[in-house]
């Protein structure tokens, strides 16, 4: 009922508007091909955490528990969950406190992609494992033997739960890689930005099963919430900042570059590798949103080349402009017409 009502109140906020972000829909009954099952007990149900290691549940008994770490401290709560593959967790909830890390002084851009899943701004390109891919055979030939099984059937329901523990393995293979990745990144940086991608809508491109099995939400999820705890910055930067053609040395804002195109040169000089430079440019634009002490951090100015520099009689003051980046028009600083704000934190 306590969910129930949760539910609710969440559908009746966004329906007025009260609750921001993308529209919840309404409670519903679940569906009845649907195999996961939860149910929740709370400390009025006397549930308990005996010393031989077992968890004693009220109606059901003694249940054997694998244990994945020790409990912190007193559980509130436990939620046994039986998902679609017929294995059995248990959730408990605990209060802790935050485990603040000491201050390190490196801040890290990482751009996200398919072809190498990160890359960081300090050159370390971190490949794609491709578990979806590489698993894809596998998958096939289960889900061909599932569809040869007569509906209804007891063979039917046995080959479900194969490619339902099939599905799982790729998805908690790729949960455990993230959390490494992640933990170790957090760790060695102060500051940690990323681009704002546009998960759900590159997700109905041609591309959506490459973006899909990358995982790029749940990483950048976990970046969040292990910054939080462990007393990091994190930070999102606009995704219409132009970080891919922008140079990282002079600042310029190049023409747009096909995806073909795996590095560019800048008429200032410089030689790019395209992944590298959007990574160095998005933890630059990190750091102006976000360093309160008024610290330079973009590129020092410099002259433009003699071709370049060609003086307007009626333009006072450029007002070209990129989708999230301030420019000038009559004397007043203006953003672009749908600049979005980025959440403001403190290194």
């Amino acid at each position: 009922m306590a969910d129930l009502n949760v539910a609710y109140r969440n559908f009746l906020a966004s329906l007025s508007g009260r609750r921001k972000g993308p529209k919840v829909a309404a409670p519903r009954f679940r569906s009845r091909k649907d195999n996961r099952q939860a149910i929740r007990f709370t400390k009025n149900a006397r549930f308990k955490v005996l010393d031989n290691g077992r968890l004693r549940l009220p109606k059901i008994g003694d249940v054997p528990v694998r244990w994945s770490r020790p409990l912190p401290a007193e559980p509130t709560s436990v939620t046994v969950i039986r998902d679609a593959a017929d294995r059995y967790f248990a959730s408990f909830v605990v209060r802790t406190t935050n485990d603040v890390l000491p201050p390190s002084d490196s801040a890290m851009g990482i751009d996200l992609g398919l072809t190498h899943f990160a890359v960081l701004s300090d050159g370390t390109k971190v490949a794609a494992p491709k578990f979806l891919r590489r698993a894809a055979r596998k998958l096939s030939q289960l889900h061909r033997a599932l569809s040869r099984k007569t509906k209804g059937s007891n063979r039917r329901r046995k080959a479900a739960v194969k490619v339902a523990r099939a599905h799982a393995r790729v998805a908690d293979t790729r949960r455990d890689w993230q959390h490494k990745l992640s933990t170790s990144i957090i760790r060695d940086n102060q500051a940690v930005y990323v681009e704002d991608l546009c998960v759900a809508g590159l997700g109905r491109t041609r591309l959506a099963k490459s973006v899909h099995d990358a995982g790029w939400a749940s990483f950048t999820e976990m970046l969040e919430y292990k910054a939080a705890l462990y007393g990091r910055t994190f930070a999102r930067v606009d995704r219409y900042f132009p970080s891919t053609r922008m140079c990282s040395d002079c600042g310029r804002i190049n023409d747009k570059l096909m995806l073909d195109v795996r590095s560019w040169e800048c008429p200032c000089g410089s030689t790019h590798d395209r992944d590298i430079n959007a990574a160095k440019n998005i933890k630059a634009a990190g750091q102006a949103d976000f360093n309160d002490r008024g610290a330079q951090v973009r590129p020092a100015a410099m002259p433009a080349p003699r071709g370049e520099a060609v003086t307007h009689p009626h333009a006072v003051c450029s007002t070209h402009s990129v989708e999230g980046i301030s420019v000038r028009q009559g004397g007043e600083d203006v953003k672009g017409p749908s600049s979005s704000r980025v959440r403001r934190a403190v290194p």
